[in-house]
């Protein structure tokens, strides 16, 4: 499912200070001969974003067991992390596919072998649907599937691939919700786009999909209302298009971000019970792979309050006080550049080398490049300048993405970590 040469490769680059937070003494080094030296996080310069080795395996052995026992499969969303090395853990451990959401993405993981893509997104770049047009001829073990969301998207489809390809584009008809994103906002209109890619000698008709989470962003009774009702009307859809004939053999129903696959699960699953057309329920939870401190942890079901086998938050900001201008304020060396800010700010957790931070540490605010920490009055002479403070984080989607490389410790929980790995991200 992924070409594990090109990955193990990744591990013979050559690093140098175009890797930021990477200690000098690692420049002119490969990755395996610098890790072979048993680095120490104390080595590397602040900010630092770190991942947990232990807590990663964790994660996608819990999401790897939830989906087997609850008999759908799993699609991870690439975008996430844009990691190969992590891609192939998930892989690994049974993953059906790699999703992505634009078409250089899906070049990036063709790259590095993955057999198997979901594009949850239409594909109308002429110049990436040709490429994804003659990717399918020339390897006939690749399996790729994208969505359209009106006949205007599957004629833009025919136009550009008129003179392309001999296999047919796997299509799934993507429904919407109101105020959402993308998605045909009715059945009617759903069904009007499956029966043009169903007409298309170019397209086959590959299922149906959406984006639950666009819907709701909490766990409150009417959330979770309008998630259920969107996803009934995901199975209905379906079901109306089997009962028009419109597959061919064989179908798959895709939803579930990171936040509602339980109800995912509930509202779908029946689908794969045999009647009419062999259907596969496929889940894209993307951000379970670090899962965080913050959006995620109050919202998952696969949280401690929820479940037995909780999911546990691999990644952690470092940051190093830098200026105590005025009592009970602490600029940190770390800002928007670093850390994802978007769900949520960082929360301090702790300071290495002593105890956790007294309650009340609150960062406040984010610049390019500092942290705002305020602390409580009866704290106010902590935190002299120097000293590195453990951040949780809160939304994986955006932490990945400021960072070329990512250093992988072997437990973020003790004093100086060792770091045994490196992760490349391509974004």
């Amino acid at each position: 499912m992924i070409d594990t040469d090109a990955v193990e490769a990744l591990s013979r680059r050559v690093l140098g200070p175009e890797y930021k937070a990477l200690p000098p003494r690692s420049w002119g080094h490969t990755i395996e001969s610098f890790l072979a030296t048993s680095p120490r996080l104390s080595e590397f310069t602040t900010p630092v974003l770190t991942l947990d080795r232990a807590r990663i395996a964790s994660n996608i052995s819990v999401m790897a067991e939830w989906t087997a026992r609850a008999g759908v499969l799993l699609a991870p969303h690439g975008k996430t992390s844009m990691a190969p090395q992590l891609w192939k853990q998930q892989l690994d451990a049974g993953s059906w596919a790699i999703t992505l959401a634009t078409g250089w993405q899906v070049q990036a993981a063709r790259a590095f072998g993955v057999e198997r893509i979901v594009l949850a997104n239409a594909e109308i770049d002429p110049v990436a649907l040709t490429w994804i047009a003659a990717e399918l001829d020339s390897h006939p073990t690749f399996e790729f599937y994208c969505w359209a969301d009106s006949v205007a998207t599957v004629h833009e489809m025919d136009r550009i691939l008129s003179t392309q390809g001999e296999r047919p584009v796997a299509v799934v008809v993507e429904l919407g919700g109101p105020h959402g994103r993308t998605g045909a906002r009715t059945t009617e209109e759903a069904i009007s786009v499956a029966r043009a890619i169903a007409s298309s000698p170019r397209l086959t008709l590959a299922g149906v999909g959406g984006y639950e989470g666009a819907l709701s962003h909490d766990r409150t009774d009417s959330g979770l209302a309008a998630v259920r009702t969107y996803l009934d009307n995901v199975a209905t859809l379906h079901r109306a298009l089997d009962a028009e004939g419109l597959y061919g053999g064989h179908a798959i129903v895709t939803a579930g971000g990171s936040a509602y696959q339980d109800l995912v699960v509930e509202r779908l699953r029946s689908l794969t019970n045999g009647e009419g057309v062999p259907t596969d329920v496929v889940l894209r939870s993307g951000a379970y792979v670090v899962h965080d401190d913050g959006f995620y942890s109050q919202i998952s079901p696969l949280t401690p309050a929820r479940t037995d086998a909780p999911l546990m938050s691999a990644m952690h900001g470092w940051a190093r006080t830098v200026s105590r201008p005025e009592p009970g304020l602490a600029l940190l060396d770390a800002g928007k550049r670093d850390f994802p800010f978007d769900e949520g700010l960082p929360v301090p957790q702790s300071v290495r080398g002593t105890e956790t931070l007294a309650s009340g540490a609150d960062i406040t605010a984010l610049n390019d490049q500092h942290a705002f920490l305020r602390l409580p009055a009866e704290d106010s002479g902590a935190l002299p300048v120097g000293s590195v403070v453990r951040l949780g984080l809160s939304h994986p989607c955006t932490a990945f993405d400021k960072w070329r490389l990512i250093p992988v410790v072997d437990d973020a929980d003790s004093d100086d970590p060792r770091v045994v790995d490196l992760v490349h991200t391509f974004f």
